[in-house]
């Protein structure tokens, strides 16, 4: 087997949060392929801060504008499905972003799904573990 199949691969996302107190929602999109709901995420870019390019994700996923934390708020891992059917373990560092704003036209709205739910409505939801772990402890601040 190829060596560059099982190195662990680095994606950033963020765990949009809008409101607080008992209004506090996270924001969930489709994938594309599958349409399971995931957050904002993708591949940390050379020259990006993982942070900076998760927040860039919100925009193009989501769009969400706000505030995006520098410090992460945890990380997870999943099987990434890659081109001809093959999955690489990836590792997500999530990072806490405060939405703003939520635009009605970005740039994958045709091909996602964005909605609001309850942190732990949107735990039950995800597929990921980790995700759901990270969902079910988060506190508003």
């Amino acid at each position: 087997m190829c060596e560059a199949r099982l190195r662990k691969r680095q994606q950033s996302a963020v765990l949009p949060v809008h409101g607080s107190g008992q209004s506090l929602r996270v924001v969930l999109v489709t994938s594309r392929e599958t349409k399971r709901w995931v957050v904002p995420k993708g591949w940390v870019e050379a020259g990006e801060p993982p942070h900076a390019g998760a927040a860039r994700e919100a925009f193009e996923e989501a769009g969400l504008e706000g505030e995006v934390e520098v410090e992460p708020l945890g990380t997870y891992a999943y099987p990434k499905r890659l081109p001809g059917g093959e999955s690489a373990a990836t590792e997500v560092v999530v990072f806490r972003f405060r939405v703003s704003r939520m635009l009605q036209d970005w740039p994958e709205r045709a091909q996602r799904t964005r909605r609001l739910f309850k942190p732990e409505a949107a735990a039950a939801v995800v597929a990921e573990p980790g995700l759901a772990a990270l969902l079910r402890n988060l506190r508003d601040r």
